[in-house]
């Protein structure tokens, strides 16, 4: 019973970042692109990201689907990546 309560923790320990978007960012976006960007929310399965400029926005558009594959892994659940302009400090 003991060694079930301790392998659960570690095993928790491990997957705490697994439901948090911004993590999945950090983890499927380069440094470069991740300092053009801000999470702003995930609602009904959707993650929505403001890009700083139409620039980035168009780059980051036409990456959508193997960055929506990628986060896919943490969520398989997540339908759709809604970008817009915005604010990303």
């Amino acid at each position: 019973m003991i060694e079930d309560v301790i392998r659960n923790l570690t095993t928790k320990s491990l997957h705490d970042n697994e439901g948090d978007p911004q993590e999945w960012l950090k983890k499927v976006l380069t440094k470069k692109e991740l300092g053009h960007i801000k999470f702003h929310y995930f609602r009904k399965d959707v993650l929505g990201v403001r890009v700083d400029s139409s620039a980035w926005m168009y780059s980051l558009s036409l990456k959508k689907e193997k960055l929506l594959a990628k986060i896919r892994v943490y969520n398989p659940e997540i339908k759709e990546i809604h970008l817009s302009i915005g604010d990303v400090r």
